[in-house]
């Protein structure tokens, strides 16, 4: 079964930060793109961040300037640094790989005071 898992959830305070990984196989990594969406609760799940195999990057309206989403071709892993956390940014957070529609497990995000 294929697998992109997940790291780096947890409680911040807003303001703060938090930076998610994804470990992908290498067929799923070298795939059109890689992504990060979130669902926060009662809402639909969004795309926050998306980088092509060619590096292409667009991030959702909401998450411009404040966070980043990156990868490591050696390592196979994709990134989401997320700074400047507001309560609206709390969310179960996934990987996607666009090669086969794979999903991972979810990490969750919650900003609170």
């Amino acid at each position: 079964q294929v697998q992109l898992v997940e790291s780096g959830g947890g409680l911040v305070q807003p303001g703060g930060s938090l930076r998610l990984s994804c470990t992908a196989p290498a067929s799923i990594f070298s795939g059109n793109s890689m992504a990060w969406y979130r669902r926060a609760p009662g809402k639909e799940r969004e795309l926050v961040a998306r980088i092509t195999r060619s590096g292409y990057i667009d991030y959702a309206d909401s998450v411009k300037g404040r966070f980043t989403i990156s990868k490591d071709r050696a390592k196979n892993e994709v990134y989401l640094q997320m700074d400047n956390l507001q309560p609206e940014d709390t969310a179960v957070y996934y990987c996607h790989g666009n090669y086969g529609d794979h999903w991972g497990q979810g990490t969750q995000v919650t900003v609170s005071s």
